[in-house]
């Protein structure tokens, strides 16, 4: 079985939208694109180095219309990008050039292709998908890059609710810029006690 691992850049108030340029979704107005680029540094390229090691993509079909227009002739800066298969949730899109690209259109296709074997799933962006995954509690693991600004609108990570889940810290670091860049895991259900 697969897991699905959710990778997101993000801010203190959850905006996930645009964090790479002020191009790349500019959806409702949105006019703060490229909030990450301030806070780059050599700890973050480093941790970033693992997470885009070769794995198959889970995408929302505007992320993958994005992804699509940019990484194909820029695959130097993503080994790998092009050969790993580009999963991609739409009910609207069936077919792309981009190498590797298979459509499915409903949540069941998320579960089944979850039970195959192959390598993890990794969601990147894509914030209505991970509304969908959040709540038919489909993540196994998140990568939160949680960047000290906030910035009052935009596409959120946490939107529509989530399924009640436990998870445990598993790596970390902070950089010199003060990025929290968090992974964490499963762990089953949520408990509850009384502060002693």
């Amino acid at each position: 079985m697969r897991k699905i691992i959710v990778s997101e850049f993000m801010t203190l108030d959850g905006v996930i939208q645009a964090p790479g340029s002020p191009e790349e979704d500019p959806s409702g107005g949105f006019q703060y694109g490229g909030w990450s680029a301030p806070y780059d540094d050599e700890v973050a390229h480093q941790f970033m180095e693992k997470q885009m090691e070769p794995a198959d993509l889970l995408l929302g079909r505007k992320t993958f219309d994005i992804f699509a227009s940019y990484w194909p002739s820029h695959a130097d800066q993503w080994p790998g990008i092009n050969e790993v298969t580009k999963y991609v949730i739409s009910t609207t899109k069936t077919s792309s050039d981009w190498e590797n690209s298979l459509f499915l259109k409903h949540v069941e296709d998320i579960e089944k292709l979850k039970k195959t074997e192959g390598t993890n799933l990794v969601v990147w962006g894509s914030s209505e998908l991970v509304q969908l995954l959040l709540m038919h509690d489909l993540i196994d693991e998140l990568w939160l890059k949680i960047y000290p600004v906030m910035l009052g609108k935009g596409k959120k990570l946490y939107n529509n609710g989530a399924f009640p889940a436990a998870f445990t810290l598993s790596e970390h670091v902070v950089t010199t810029s003060g990025v929290i860049m968090a992974n964490y895991v499963r762990a089953g259900e949520v408990t509850t006690g009384t502060m002693a």
